[in-house]
């Protein structure tokens, strides 16, 4: 997920439970399972979701609605002034995040994919979010900040996942390498890299590649589609990303590196061609963690609440094809595969809560619908 220094939301866990049963607390499946779990509401192909100061959330769903939902009483308002979206294949008003100083100035940044020259891309806008007295909500001073770079054809891998660094100076975001596979090694273009940019979404300086002819922006690059990424307490970036045929990846992200797709990977391309697996002195940096079979990892969160104390600290991914909730443990600049639960669904994204609570949206196989979760110990 990403870092916000609010007190109310640092990205982290996810889960999921069998069936769409209705929006009334009915908890799911949980038996083995250190927590139980509630639904709270029925959604639309959600997609990812953050907590404002007074609890209630922004959700944004697939086809392109941004949600206000209260999960006091679920009461669900459109928010107006989104831009359209193109949500075909892998396409959707995905990610929402407040401003580090939201509470102040009421800015959201939110990324989608759209149409554009040459084809389609993830972009990043900021809006102002405001509630009237007669409940509407509303988006206004609408500006797209950044593009990724080229548009291409085709509907998958646009990634598109937001984090602030911990002082709030800097906006971390990522772009898929769009299943064309060379973008990702390619210095000029923005795919397939995580990228560093300022608040109002220009390149930041002393980004370690742009004296190298790099594309400004990148801060690291080699990778697929990065569909997870987030801060721990000591300030390090941690970024997951779904492998080609196997190879699923978490890394830990450091500046100028290169994570080696499509020249290196633990998995191989799905028409059978092989990629050489990551090993000593190829000149990439490899994963801390990977998965083959895969996870098809959606979501990222690093956990830091009281409420599941054995696991603060940890990372948590949601599987979609895997319908699995992982833990995967941190010790130092090292991490280690620790829990993998069935869920019996897919998991699209998690959120820790202001009480501690982990909060999960879920999707069905076909991405028509969906339901807000909440994980309580057991």
């Amino acid at each position: 997920m990403r870092y916000s220094p609010l007190a109310i939301a640092l990205p982290l866990v996810l889960i999921a439970c069998s069936g769409s049963g209705p929006a009334n607390g009915q908890p799911a499946a949980d038996a083995g399972k250190p927590f139980k779990t509630s639904t709270i509401a029925d959604l639309d192909a959600p997609w990812a979701m953050t907590f404002l100061p007074d609890g209630r959330m922004l959700v944004t769903e697939k086809a392109g609605t941004l949600l206000l939902f209260d999960p006091k009483n679920g009461t669900k308002i459109p928010v107006s002034g989104v831009p359209a979206v193109d949500s075909a294949g892998q396409g959707a008003l995905m990610d929402v995040v407040l401003h580090p100083q939201f509470a102040t100035n009421k800015q959201v940044y939110i990324s989608f994919s759209e149409a554009g020259p040459g084809g389609k891309g993830v972009a990043l806008i900021t809006g102002t979010f405001a509630q009237a007295s007669d409940g509407t909500a509303t988006l206004s001073n609408v500006k797209k900040i950044f593009q990724a770079t080229p548009y291409v054809e085709g509907n998958g891998h646009y990634s598109g996942r937001i984090a602030f660094s911990p002082d709030g100076k800097y906006l971390f975001f990522t772009n898929g390498e769009r299943q064309k596979f060379t973008p990702a090694q390619d210095p000029k273009a923005t795919l397939g890299k995580v990228l560093r940019l300022n608040l109002d979404g220009t390149p930041a300086a002393g980004n370690p590649l742009a004296a190298k002819g790099f594309h400004p922006a990148v801060w690291s690059y080699g990778h697929r589609n990065l569909l997870g990424i987030a801060f721990d307490d000591k300030g390090q970036l941690w970024e997951q990303e779904m492998g080609p045929k196997g190879g699923d990846e978490v890394n830990l992200i450091k500046p100028g590196l290169n994570y080696g797709y499509p020249l290196a990977s633990n998995g191989s391309h799905y028409d059978g061609r092989d990629i050489p697996d990551h090993k000593p002195g190829d000149g990439f940096e490899a994963p801390k963690v990977s998965w083959n079979p895969v996870i098809s990892p959606a979501g990222l969160a690093f956990y830091n609440a009281d409420l599941f104390p054995a696991w603060k600290g940890s990372l948590f991914i949601g599987g979609l094809s895997s319908k699995a909730l992982v833990r995967v443990k941190i010790d130092g600049s090292n991490a280690s595969k620790a829990d993998q639960w069935d869920m019996g669904a897919r998991i699209r994204d998690v959120e820790q809560g202001p009480d501690g609570a982990l909060w999960v949206l879920e999707d069905e196989d076909d991405g028509s619908q969906g339901r807000l979760l909440k994980l309580t110990p057991a």
